[in-house]
């Protein structure tokens, strides 16, 4: 297959991210990373900017051995002084310039006819040429230039000594069918094309960067030009990521693949987001932390059955373990098993239509249904006493300058549902006010105490209560998200465990540990 070379822009174009601003060492360590995960060059800066990014840029140089390390620079002398400076010592060093050539740039940014970009884009090539073996000219802004023009100006380039022409969507203005038709024009149309790369550089302004990217490569651009998880400019640069999967799942429809090594994918993106601060999107392609996780109850289903129903790449592909099957209210019986049998539950079929049902009410009042709230939930259910008072609902009355109340409705083994209402010092004394009343169970509370089972707003609390009546003690425990109602859940199943101890042992639960 066609190789398409990697051009990583995270240290400079992704750097120009709003509130993005790399120290020395952190630019080293991204570009040590961005070398273990294959990428063939790695543009470390623009060195004519400010004495802090040449000296970045150096740095950069000296650390990294089998990739070649760029300066960006104007077309003017100064800016190529300071990226050789920079790159003088690299092992591999190469400069980029640029020049704008679209009628809008010509006309309101550079004030110069056509004749004077192609003289002073051409003046600074054969400056560089001095300097560098290796050259990438830009024109700016390519995407908005006129086709006729874009191909004098490649022309010029490649006879003042360019070794990469890169075509730069600079706006994200370019539609996939468009962007192509440029290389293909170029490639049909330049005198010595063959000699040189040509490279594509896309925004993602539209949101088609990968596609205008991909549609580079399909006609016959040789490098593409981004940045890891898409970051840089306004809207962002194409990701690296999305086109290295694109070519490794779809080979046949591209005929070409990148060099990289894919299973460094996945960390190199969480080190970009680290140092950067730039948090990737949850849907993002790739790399969103979604990227591999299902909780569609169908998806799951499909996902047990035959993981290719609902994958088309595998999560151990760009270094990831494996997938996540999400619990959450979309969730099925089917993955709802298995993510038991995971935690080390086997659950016969009436306990798990149980515990299905009580999983389905929590993941109704919390987003994410994780391992450990799973396993506070199925651990209250193991514990649980027989069920001689079954806590039904609950309701709370309180203000700081009112008495509170509290009622609670229990169903009542034998007696069916009742409800009670009392006063308290404060909410949770009201509810267990109540239940004594209608349990006229002769109790003492002797310990409480609550501690959060997982983390977040919505997060499980977990409450245990001690009573007890005459000798006997008991203890219970109640999880929910609203700790008033673990406070009674906990009460209730005391109580049931303090009548348990008076009577012969009750059944035992049907739920068992693997």
């Amino acid at each position: 297959m066609r190789k398409i070379y990697i051009f990583d822009t995270t240290l400079r174009d992704g750097e120009q991210s709003p509130g993005v601003n790399l120290n020395t060492q952190e630019k080293v360590e991204i570009a040590l990373q961005l070398e273990k995960l294959g990428v063939d060059r790695i543009e470390a800066g623009f060195p004519a900017a400010s004495p802090g990014d040449l000296a970045a840029v150096q740095a950069v140089a000296a650390a990294v051995k089998s990739a070649t390390v760029i300066g960006l620079a104007r077309a003017v002398e100064r800016d190529i002084d300071a990226a050789w400076e920079a790159l003088k010592d690299a092992a591999d060093p190469c400069i980029h310039i640029f020049l704008a050539t679209s009628p809008i740039h010509r006309k309101h940014k550079l004030k110069m006819e056509k004749e004077q970009v192609l003289a002073t884009a051409d003046k600074a090539i054969r400056y560089a040429k001095q300097f560098f073996n290796k050259i990438e000219f830009s024109p700016e802004d390519a995407g908005r230039t006129e086709l006729d023009f874009l191909c004098e100006v490649t022309e010029m380039a490649i006879k003042a000594g360019a070794t990469v022409v890169n075509i730069p969507d600079t706006v994200g203005y370019m539609t996939p069918a468009e962007f192509g038709n440029i290389f293909k024009t170029l490639k049909e149309n330049v005198p010595g094309i063959e000699t040189i790369q040509l490279s594509a550089h896309c925004h993602d302004d539209l949101g088609m960067a990968t596609a205008n990217a991909l549609a580079a490569v399909l006609n016959g651009a040789d490098q593409i030009e981004g940045t890891i998880n898409g970051i840089g400019e306004r809207a962002g640069n194409t990701a690296i990521e999305e086109v290295a999967l694109a070519l490794e799942t779809r080979g046949a429809l591209f005929g070409a693949k990148t060099g990289l090594k894919l299973q460094e994918i996945a960390r190199t993106s969480r080190l970009v987001s680290k140092l950067t601060g730039m948090v990737v999107p949850g849907n993002k392609a790739i790399v969103g932390a979604n990227a591999f996780a299902h909780e569609s109850g169908i998806h799951q289903d499909g996902m047990l059955k035959e993981k290719t129903t609902y994958e088309i790449i595998s999560p151990e592909t760009i270094g990831i373990k494996e997938s996540k099957l999400v619990m959450g209210k979309h969730s099925g019986r089917h993955a709802f098993r298995e993510k038991l049998l995971d935690l080390g539950y086997a659950l016969e079929e009436e306990a798990l239509n149980t515990a299905f049902a009580k999983f389905k009410d929590l993941a109704d009042r919390k987003k994410n249904v994780t391992d450990e709230d799973l396993l506070a939930m199925l651990e209250e259910k193991l514990a649980a006493a027989t069920e001689v008072y079954a806590l039904e609902t609950i309701e709370v009355h309180y203000g700081n300058r009112s008495t509170p109340k509290g009622t609670v409705t229990i169903n009542v083994e034998g007696k069916g549902v009742q409800t009670g209402t009392a006063e308290g010092n404060g909410s949770i004394d009201a509810l267990f006010n109540a239940i004594d009343g209608l349990t006229a169970e002769a109790v003492e509370l002797e310990d409480y105490s609550i501690k959060s089972v997982t983390h977040g707003k919505d997060a499980l609390g977990e409450v245990h209560v001690v009573l007890r009546q005459g000798e006997a003690t008991a203890q219970g425990r109640g999880v929910s998200t609203d700790i008033l109602e673990a406070s009674a859940r906990a009460y209730v199943d005391a109580l049931n465990r303090l009548i348990e101890k008076r009577k012969a042992p009750g059944r035992r639960d049907k739920m068992s540990l693997i």
